[in-house]
């Protein structure tokens, strides 16, 4: 049996919508060669080096998600599960929690600030003006001895919201 690899779930989302395709692209090919997925346009996209042409490209990884029978048609669906994906791996690991975060930051100016998502944007200024600052005014009562906690309650409550629309 083929071990899943991680990055799907960003590539997922990445294809879903629309993302040009650069390097972690291609790591994620080399990933899934490793554990063991055969495709002869994985190999290719394995394969691919730089420069970049987005339409070829787009071609190649749609008939390499066809091959591996990866659905990204439903870009809620691929947002979510990535999400997800990331609070879950992300909890308890507060190291990685301003990396995370960013990504979070990043995905709701992806969505022209959509509100679902902006308590994780919210969190992401905070946490950053923290490391710089004693204070920040993101997040009502949030200073660095408690901001990973606030964090860390937050992602749970994301988790249980995501796991009661399943």
């Amino acid at each position: 049996m083929k071990k899943p690899v991680p990055s799907t779930y960003k590539i997922l989302k990445e294809k879903a919508f629309n993302s040009d395709v650069n390097e972690s692209w291609i790591d994620w090919a080399i990933e899934m060669m490793e554990v063991g997925y055969e495709s002869v346009n994985l190999y290719e996209l394995a394969g691919t080096t730089r420069p970049y042409n987005q339409f070829e490209l787009q071609e190649l990884t749609n008939k390499v998600f066809k091959e591996l029978n990866l659905d990204y048609s439903d870009k809620t669906n691929a947002l979510k599960n990535y999400i997800y994906f990331l609070l879950t791996t992300s909890i308890d690991k507060p190291e990685n929690y301003n990396r995370v975060l960013q990504e979070f930051r990043d995905i709701y100016y992806e969505l022209d600030a959509d509100p679902e998502y902006q308590d994780l944007a919210l969190l992401y200024w905070a946490k950053d003006d923290l490391i710089y600052s004693e204070f920040q005014h993101y997040w009502d009562g949030a200073d660095r001895t408690n901001i990973d906690q606030i964090i860390r309650e937050q992602f749970g409550l994301y988790i249980a919201k995501f796991e009661d629309q399943k």
